[in-house]
C-alpha cells in the first residue's frame, strides 16, 4: 500500500530540514525562496515497538516494518493558484498526496529570511489555505456546471446528489473554509467526494516548527495556531526541525535518548510526526510473524479480513477462505503461535471479520 504525505508551507519555514530528518532522502536546504523546486521523495519506516517485540520472540530471517512516503514540495507563495512562483507545479504535487503536513514557522531568527518579512504562522497558514481554496473553487464550479446540466436535462439521480454536495462545498469555499469542514452524510457522499480530488479535502496536520527552547513547551506562536485551527478537523504537532536534525546526526541510541531527556522530551518529534501521519491517514497495522519473516502490514481502519489479505497478495483476497487471528497481547503473553493455539487464543475468522490494530494473522486461500 503506497501512501504519501506531502510536506507543504511557505518558503523558508523548515520543510526541507524536516524532510531530511524524517526520510532517507537528502533535500537541499538553504536560506532563500524556492530552494526546493522539484519535489523530493523519501520513504520512512513507521516506528512500532510491537514489531521489535515479535522479532525478538521469533528470531526471523528478516524484519519488515510498515512505511510511509514523505514528499517535500516546493514552497508556495501568494498567487500560486494563478501560477505565481511555482504555483501550478506545487498544486499538482499536492493533488498526488494522501495527506498534508503543513509546516508553519513558529520561531524568531533574524538570520532566516521570511518571504513576507515577519513571523506570523496564522497569516502563513491563511495564505496557503486561500490558494488551495481558490483552486478548489475553480474545480467545484467547473464540475457543478457539468453536473447541473446532467441533473436537469438527463434526470440523472446520481448527478443530482453530486450537485447537492458540490453546492455545499461551494458555500464553504466562498466563506473561506476548507472542504474538509463539510460533513458528509453517508458512504455514497464520501465516495463522490473522493472522486473530486479536492486539495482542501485532504486530512492535514499543522507542524509548528519552533526554536530549541520551545520544543517541549510550545510558545506564543503555537498558541495562536491552536486557536486558529480549533474548529478544523486537523491535528497539531510541535517540533524543532533544528533539534531533530541534530538528533539525526547522532549514531548512538543512548546519546539520542539522553539528548531528548535534556530537552524535556520523551521521544523525538520525527517519531511523533511519522506516527501522527499514519494516524492522520486513518491507518492501522496487522502483523505476520514466523521464523522466516516478521512484518508489519498497513491497512485502513475498518478493513475486513479479505481486504487485509489482499495487501499481502491479490490472490489471497481473490481466493480468501478464512483467517487465523491471534491478538498481539495473547501472542506475547503465551510466547508463540502454537502456545496460543493450545490455549484457545487462536480464532478462525471469515470474510466479515473487521481486522483490529495489532492482530497477528495467517490467511488460508484457494485460487
Amino acid at each position: 500500500m503506497s501512501l504519501k504525505c506531502g510536506i507543504v508551507g511557505l518558503p523558508n519555514v523548515g520543510k526541507s530540514t524536516l524532510f531530511n530528518c524524517v526520510s532517507s532522502g537528502k533535500a537541499q536546504s538553504a536560506n532563500f525562496p524556492f530552494c526546493t523546486i522539484e519535489p523530493n521523495l523519501g520513504s520512512t519506516n513507521v516506528p512500532d515497538k510491537r514489531l521489535e517485540v515479535l522479532a525478538d520472540m521469533c528470531k526471523p530471517k528478516s524484519v519488515v516494518p510498515a512505511t510511509v512516503d514523505i514528499v517535500d514540495i516546493a514552497g508556495l507563495v501568494r498567487g500560486a493558484s494563478k501560477g505565481e512562483g511555482l504555483g501550478n507545479q506545487f498544486l499538482a504535487n499536492i493533488r498526488e498526496t494522501d495527506a498534508i503536513l503543513h509546516v508553519l514557522r513558529c520561531f524568531d531568527d533574524g538570520n532566516v529570511v521570511h518571504v513576507d518579512g515577519s513571523v506570523d504562522p496564522v497569516r502563513d497558514k491563511e495564505v496557503v489555505d486561500m490558494e488551495l481554496q481558490i483552486k478548489d473553487l475553480e474545480t467545484v464550479e467547473a464540475r457543478l456546471a457539468k453536473s447541473t446540466k446532467q441533473a436537469t436535462t438527463g434526470g440523472d439521480k446520481n448527478a443530482k446528489k453530486l450537485v447537492d454536495l458540490l453546492l455545499r462545498y461551494k458555500a464553504a469555499l466562498e466563506q473561506g473554509k476548507s472542504c474538509r469542514t463539510v460533513e458528509l452524510a453517508n458512504e455514497e457522499e464520501a465516495a463522490m467526494s473522493h472522486d473530486l480530488f479536492l486539495l482542501t479535502n485532504k486530512p492535514v496536520m499543522y507542524v509548528c516548527n519552533v526554536d530549541d527552547a520551545s520544543a517541549a513547551t510550545g510558545n506564543k506562536y503555537v498558541d495562536a495556531v491552536k486557536e486558529a485551527v480549533r474548529d478544523e478537523n486537523a491535528e497539531i504537532l510541535v517540533i524543532s526541525a533544528k533539534t531533530e536534525s541534530e538528533i539525526a546526526e547522532m549514531d548512538s541510541y543512548e546519546d539520542r535518548q539522553m539528548f531528548l531527556e535534556e530537552m524535556g522530551l520523551n521521544e523525538s518529534g520525527v517519531v511523533r510526526l511519522i506516527q501522527g501521519a499514519y494516524h492522520l491517514l486513518g491507518l492501522q497495522t496487522f502483523f505476520t510473524a514466523g521464523a522466516d519473516e516478521c512484518r508489519a502490514w498497513t491497512i485502513h481502519k475498518g478493513d475486513k479480513a479479505p481486504k487485509a489479505a489482499g495487501v499481502i497478495h491479490t490472490d489471497f483476497e481473490r481466493g480468501f477462505i478464512r483467517a487465523e487471528v491471534i491478538k498481539y497481547d495473547d501472542y506475547v503473553a503465551l510466547g508463540s503461535e502454537s502456545a496460543a493455539r493450545a490455549a484457545g487464543k487462536l480464532a478462525t475468522e471469515g470474510k466479515e471479520y473487521v481486522v483490529q490494530d495489532g492482530d497477528i494473522m495467517h490467511f488460508l486461500f484457494n485460487v
